[in-house]
């Protein structure tokens, strides 16, 4: 999994060999917006409504499990995008990571969670409020920040204490990522 972040809501992911593009409309100016969903397999929206994305209920869904060495001769499983809440989006890949987008708030997670990839967005303090509402809900694998200094700032401040083992690292506008 490869995460590369913009500005706002905007991340190109790469996983389970497809290119995931969320909210290439919100990118900053500087950035050539046909140039970033060039290649794109998919276009998603975080922001707002997308209509492409099936509501999910999280109490009830597992990871898919990685298909056999015996089975690797068929295609691939589809990667599949679900709506999880108000600015909340999970990413299924088989063999990866659930990968879990938050900019609102965070949803009743289930143990799945715990293995998780979290990507959280924010400006200010309230990365920092979305940060103390994850780690009520699970206890992710990795937490990557993607917001202002002053966000990040918070963040760290609030989850110092509330790690338990799990890796926290900040996104740079334009860096990729590699999970």
């Amino acid at each position: 999994m490869k995460l590369t972040w913009f500005g706002g809501t905007t991340i190109r992911i790469y996983i389970g060999g497809q290119i995931f593009v969320v909210d290439p409309q919100l990118a900053p100016d500087d950035i050539d917006r046909a140039e970033l969903v060039s290649g794109a397999d998919r276009v998603l929206r975080l922001a707002g409504a997308d209509e492409t994305l099936v509501e999910l209920d999280l109490a009830e869904w597992r990871p898919r499990r990685a298909q056999r060495a015996i089975d690797e001769e068929q295609a691939p499983p589809p990667i599949h995008a679900y709506r999880i809440g108000a600015g909340a989006m999970l990413v299924d890949a088989v063999g990866e990571p659930p990968l879990v987008l938050l900019s609102d708030q965070a949803p009743s997670f289930g143990r799945w969670a715990d293995g998780a990839v979290v990507v959280l967005f924010g400006v200010g303090e309230a990365m920092s409020a979305l940060a103390e509402g994850l780690f009520v809900a699970a206890r992710p694998r990795l937490v990557a920040l993607a917001g202002d200094e002053v966000a990040i700032d918070f963040a760290v401040a609030t989850l110092r204490e509330n790690l338990n083992g799990a890796g926290l690292v900040s996104l740079e506008k334009g860096l990729a990522l590699e999970v």
